[in-house]
């Protein structure tokens, strides 16, 4: 240790002594520490390129196998095809195209689908406001009856409905599966879009009404621009709801044009799984929920985001 002119003195790790921090000991990262620090890079990506692969690989061996023929799907797997590509072909999906059962289903599915959607967004949205901005005798009694509609199963209301509905003559109607549609997604679009809508700035709304907006206008111009994620996203999964349900369909819908789901089990021979029927089917009806989700995938992300953050 020694002092200069100016009275400093030089300690050890000053200036004038060993490097900062020479003398200390540092403590060893821990073995969890590592592992996070290790997997924040390429490996944590790896692993999730792994997973992704994993989840995808039932979709891909349908689509596989909707490219063989029958004889190759009896006598080996869906891998065999990169092995042997030269049994890839599109017979399959000639045949399917021809079967009037199969496209007269996916018209079904379509008339089923659409309505129960658009009733749904529309009749949630205006109930959300309701129950978020309006003031009315016994709102919160109503939304909590609301509420408790959620956890009412489907499976619950099938004996009952269908016995309503064969007194109003409405069963095995494409009305009759709709109403049943909308009934059981009401509660579920109420909740979210009331819940979302609750978070709209109060000003806003005051802003508006200060203006001469009334209801209306308040909810056409204001709301639903604001809530335009949140309804895509409940658009979204009261589509692909209603799209891949079978239970209902199987029950409700008519018999002579049943949905795609119902009319695939249809196809089913009575002896054999016929696949070269079944996974061309599938795999076409899944192509329109994919279409709708990827053509709204920003507002859906935007939508879960923006539910995350609030």
């Amino acid at each position: 240790m020694s002092t200069d002119g100016t009275g400093r003195t030089d300690r050890p790790g000053g200036p004038g002594g060993p490097a900062s921090g020479a003398g200390t000991v540092r403590a060893r990262p821990s073995l969890a520490s590592r592992i996070a620090a290790r997997t924040g890079g390429g490996v944590l990506r790896i692993v999730l390129v792994l997973v992704g692969l994993f989840w995808l690989m039932p979709t891909v061996g349908l689509l596989l196998s909707s490219l063989r023929s029958p004889t190759d799907i009896n006598t080996s797997g869906w891998w065999r095809v990169f092995t042997a590509p030269a049994q890839l072909t599109t017979e399959n999906y000639a045949r399917l195209l021809q079967n009037e059962t199969i496209t007269g289903s996916l018209l079904s599915t379509v008339t089923i689908t659409v309505p129960a959607t658009v009733l749904v967004v529309v009749i949630g949205s205006l109930a959300g406001y309701a129950f978020a901005w309006m003031e009315f005798p016994g709102r919160d009694w109503w939304f909590l009856a609301v509420v408790g509609l959620l956890v009412v199963p489907v499976q619950v209301a099938l004996v009952p409905v269908s016995k309503l509905f064969g007194t109003i003559g409405i069963f095995e109607t494409t009305t009759g599966v709709v109403l049943f549609h909308v009934a059981f997604g009401l509660p579920f679009a109420i909740f979210l879009l009331r819940n979302f809508f609750a978070e709209i700035p109060r000003e806003l709304l005051e802003a508006a009404r200060l203006d001469g907006a009334g209801e209306i206008r308040l909810f056409t111009r204001v709301v639903l621009p604001l809530g335009g994620p949140a309804i895509a996203s409940l658009g979204i999964f009261q589509f692909l709801w209603v799209w891949n349900d079978m239970l209902v369909a199987l029950i409700f819908a008519d018999s002579k044009s049943p949905p795609i789901t119902v009319a695939l089990q249809q196809q089913v021979r009575q002896f054999g799984n016929n696949i070269d029927v079944l996974a061309p089917g599938a795999f076409v009806s899944m192509l329109v929920p994919l279409a709708v989700f990827f053509a709204f995938q920003r507002q859906f992300v935007a939508g879960v985001m923006a539910g995350a953050v609030k």
